[in-house]
């Protein structure tokens, strides 16, 4: 059935640009190596035989290098230092390094990445925490999107833009740059799982920061990060979201958090329920405790609740499939907004021929674990138009955000672009069941 609720659905379309590339760290794979040096690393070799390169030749490849890079990276040679004494001392033998060897040697430790070369999708969007300077009745916000590079490996990019009084989207223009960021591995009370602080002050804006895999168990992408502006009991906002770090073999959720987009810290979220997709935390907690969405099961949402934020058990089924559309399954779209009315939790439901579809449902304000009404019919469903891409048929957020009683919805097609549109609260709950 099409949607009872009305949607104006927007021109903006946001699609990949293999042209964005940040540098990134990398490591020789240690395969077996040359005969007489079993006793070294691969890295070991690589940084003796530069080395053991004549001057001339040496400063003849670094300008090279150099060149290369400088016309889409600013200050490179600074990235290329950092990177060399981010591995000196665990695969450099102690002897004295001239500044050109330190710079070469850090290069052969980077590589280009281009982070969104296949895909820009799965969007969550928050309002910006800077609302100077536009106008009255406009909302300035931060759109974080899911890059896919190289290998099928998602990363997480960010994008800014303003939503004016008269319902029009404009995004602010992408930087053909990308920063490398300074990266610090952090204890996180588990030595052989560290967290990770990035720091990204050299940015001159959101859609130069490109947060890719650091650790062994992200190595194969960050996945659908749902941002949501939290405010803690003494009113401070932080800014968190919940992300799905995939290994090659298994998949876990963790935490992002943020005071200023600069600088970012990455932890593991623990316990029963942050073994799956799709977790989704409340902007504020619910009598004392963090409040959070999730998909324990692989079929129908959860309400979960903790006094430990990194740490979460099971908790209570309050949303299963009801209608054709969602027979396979039900998973939140992005973190509870809310209303007057209590909580609006847009939802996906997986249907026939592995379609998606986004819904709608309301839960009790003072008890969520009560759902009060859900749309019967999608609110958005693969059409003739949205649904051709690298997976078809699937149409995803991760997260909307309210402007008075309208709601911004960004969403993608078919795992290849993203788009916008806006609904209203009122019609919404409206058709509600």
């Amino acid at each position: 059935m099409p949607s009872i609720v009305p949607v104006k659905h927007l021109s903006i379309q946001l699609r990949a640009d293999p042209a964005r590339v940040v540098i990134r760290p990398f490591v020789p794979a240690d395969d077996p190596l040359p005969a007489g040096s079993t006793a070294l690393t691969r890295a070991q070799c690589l940084a003796d035989r530069v080395l053991a390169l004549a001057e001339p030749e040496l400063r003849a490849e670094l300008a090279r290098v150099i060149a290369s890079l400088s016309d889409r990276h600013r200050n490179v040679e600074d990235v290329l230092l950092r990177r060399y004494h981010e591995v000196n001392g665990l695969m450099i033998a102690a002897r004295a390094v001239s500044s050109e060897q330190a710079h070469l040697i850090g290069a052969y430790f980077c590589e280009e990445y281009s982070f969104e070369a296949a895909a820009l999708f799965n969007p969550s969007i928050v309002a910006h925490p800077d609302q100077t300077g536009i106008t009255s009745g406009a909302l300035r916000f931060i759109l974080s999107l899911r890059g896919v590079g190289e290998g099928h490996v998602s990363s997480i990019t960010f994008r800014s833009g303003i939503f004016g009084p008269d319902g029009a989207i404009v995004m602010d223009a992408a930087s053909p740059e990308a920063i490398s960021p300074r990266i610090e591995m952090i204890p996180d009370g588990q030595p052989d799982d560290p967290g990770v602080r990035l720091s990204c002050e050299e940015s001159r804006d959101l859609s130069e920061i490109v947060i890719f895999p650091i650790t062994y168990r992200q190595r194969h992408g960050i996945e659908d990060l749902r941002l949501v502006r939290f405010v803690d009991d003494d009113g401070n906002p932080t800014y968190l979201g919940t992300y799905t770090a995939f290994s090659g073999e298994e998949i876990r959720e963790e935490l992002l958090r943020t005071l200023d987009f600069a600088t970012f810290e990455l932890n593991a979220l623990r316990g029963p329920a942050a073994v799956n997709k799709g977790m989704a935390l409340f902007p504020r907690k619910i009598d004392g405790r963090y409040a959070m969405l999730g998909r324990i099961d692989h079929e129908n949402i959860w309400l979960l609740k903790s006094s430990d934020l990194y740490h979460w058990d099971a908790g209570t089924m309050i949303l299963s499939p009801r209608w054709v559309w969602e027979f396979i399954q039900l998973g939140n779209c992005g973190c509870p907004i809310e209303i007057d009315e209590g909580w609006l939790v847009l939802i996906h439901g997986v249907g026939p021929v592995r379609n998606y579809c986004i819904g709608a449902c309301l839960l009790d304000k003072a008890d969520p674990t009560k759902v009060l009404s859900r749309l019967a019919s999608p609110l958005l469903r693969p059409s003739q138009v949205e649904r051709d891409g690298y997976v078809p048929n699937v149409i995803y957020s991760c997260g909307a955000l309210l402007s008075g009683r309208t709601l911004i919805l960004p969403y993608s097609v078919a795992d290849s672009f993203t788009t916008f549109a806006t609904i209203s609260v009122d019609a919404l709950l409206a058709a509600m069941v």
